[in-house]
């Protein structure tokens, strides 16, 4: 089981203040590349897995933010470390 719950912002700034949702894109596909289990929302991407794991994934989003020609990034985490193991359906299943 999961011990790890993040939910993560990235916020690319660009050179000439483009749109970044195609950058919004690219930072979810390396997140889903990773085959982790997540979840998109509004304003923030929930993933579950190990702590370590899920830092990697972070570190990786923002490596392909500046590949892609941002200037820099701001990234926003909330983490939830549960060595007994953690769920998102374990905090949610009472809302579905």
């Amino acid at each position: 089981m999961a011990n790890s719950l993040i939910s993560v912002q990235i916020i690319p700034k660009t050179e000439k203040y483009e749109d970044v949702i195609p950058y919004v894109d690219a930072a979810i596909a390396v997140i889903d590349a990773s085959g982790v289990k997540y979840e998109v929302h509004p304003l923030e991407t929930t993933m579950e897995g190990e702590l370590s794991t899920l830092l990697q994934i972070i570190e990786k989003m923002n490596d392909k933010m500046i590949e892609l020609g941002a200037i820099n990034v701001i990234t926003q985490v909330k983490i939830l470390y549960q060595p007994t193991g953690i769920t998102m359906d374990t905090l949610t299943e009472k809302y579905q």
